[in-house]
């Protein structure tokens, strides 16, 4: 009987894989999308900077006039003093939380919402931006960082700027112990070894042939010790579709 499987290590709940609630000092959301911020805008001032473990980029701390506080994340060339403006009616400068629709097309944006008062989900990292493209009624283009178009709506908020923090990830880790402190600080265990470098009674996916030797989609219903892979998919592989070019015209 081999050993059971990472993923089920880690679901039974044992200290070693337990996430602690004190490493994460910021849960890194815009604030609420109320009346003040639909009507009008909100003026705030950048009062700190702050290193969380749990977040690659540095976050700054604003307060807003209206002695609200909150954490957004910081942009290139901010600085202690700034002022921030987040709401409709907000400028458009550097750091600023606005609309899409009344970001200017071609402007650089992060921190994007993906549907409306979400808070914020996509292009999050230290030293990335994505690229407002145009603008229609109701949708927005934005090309990621992947070089990926995408469809939204404009209503979403974003970020203006470029994240703090570029190059990083340039600088080699050059031993072992400093890779494992950088996983250890997301609570990630860190060496782990692929599924298919393993035995077959320890992995589904083991047996020294270097590759998977088997279909990598599973049922959802499948035993704990087999769910493993592409589990309940949809469908795997790119997908085929209507592209989209980077003016946002369908071709």
């Amino acid at each position: 009987m081999g050993k059971r499987l990472r993923h089920q290590r880690r679901g039974s709940g044992s200290p070693k894989y337990r996430s602690k609630r004190t490493r994460y000092k910021v849960e890194l959301k815009y604030r609420g999308y109320d009346d003040v911020e639909k009507a009008g805008m909100l003026k705030g001032e950048v009062v700190d900077f702050l290193d969380d473990p749990g977040k690659e980029a540095i976050l700054m701390k604003v307060r807003y006039d209206n002695n609200e506080t909150n954490y957004l994340i910081a942009p290139e060339g901010i600085a202690i003093g700034d002022s921030v403006e987040t709401g409709v009616q907000a400028k458009v400068t550097n750091g600023g939380v606005l609309p899409i629709y009344r970001i200017p097309d071609g402007s650089p944006i992060f921190n994007i919402e993906r549907r409306p008062g979400d808070g914020g989900k996509m292009v999050r990292a230290p030293g990335t931006y994505a690229t407002l493209v145009s603008k229609e009624e109701k949708t927005a283009y934005i090309k990621m960082p992947s070089r990926q178009t995408l469809k939204l709506s404009n209503e979403c908020r974003a970020q203006v700027g470029v994240i703090a923090g570029g190059g990083k990830i340039e600088k080699p880790l050059v031993k072992a112990g400093k890779a494992y402190y950088k996983h250890r600080a997301k609570s990630k265990i860190w060496p782990y070894t692929r599924g298919v470098a393993m035995s077959p009674y320890d992995h589904p996916f083991g047996g020294k042939q270097h590759h998977e030797g088997r279909p990598t989609t599973v049922k959802r219903g499948d035993p704990p010790g087999r769910k493993v892979g592409h589990i309940a998919a949809r469908s795997t592989g790119r997908k085929k579709g209507k592209k989209v070019n980077v003016e946002g015209e369908e071709r």
